[in-house]
């Protein structure tokens, strides 16, 4: 597997640039939360191939669901997805995940 990287300053940045690749009509994406990291993995090559691009930045996430508004930049805590006008994140803290840990100590 390759990985590519592209760091962010802050989580907010990482939902602008998701919100910004969404699938049009789809409002709920999954985020990683793993190892003091915030992140996600987009493929780069659609045949088959094994390139990836992780987005991330170093920040602690709070939440189970996060609603974004992108127009503010800016997110918060919420028990469920209530509205169509806004972009949801469903965080997802693995106990281990082998991918980003390969991921991660390329970083270093």
């Amino acid at each position: 597997m390759n990985v590519e990287y592209e760091e962010f300053s802050s989580i907010s940045d990482i939902f602008s640039y998701m919100a910004a690749v969404m699938p049009p009509m789809k409002n709920t994406m999954p985020i990683n939360y793993y190892k003091g990291y915030v992140f996600a993995f987009i493929p780069l090559t659609h045949n088959g191939g094994d390139v990836y691009l992780m987005i991330y930045t170093k920040s602690d996430l709070d939440g189970r669901i996060l609603e974004f508004d992108i127009n503010a930049n800016s997110y918060k805590k919420v028990s469920a997805i209530e509205r169509a006008d806004k972009t949801y994140f469903v965080v997802i803290s693995p106990k281990r995940n082998t991918i980003a840990d390969e991921a991660i100590k390329k970083l270093g």
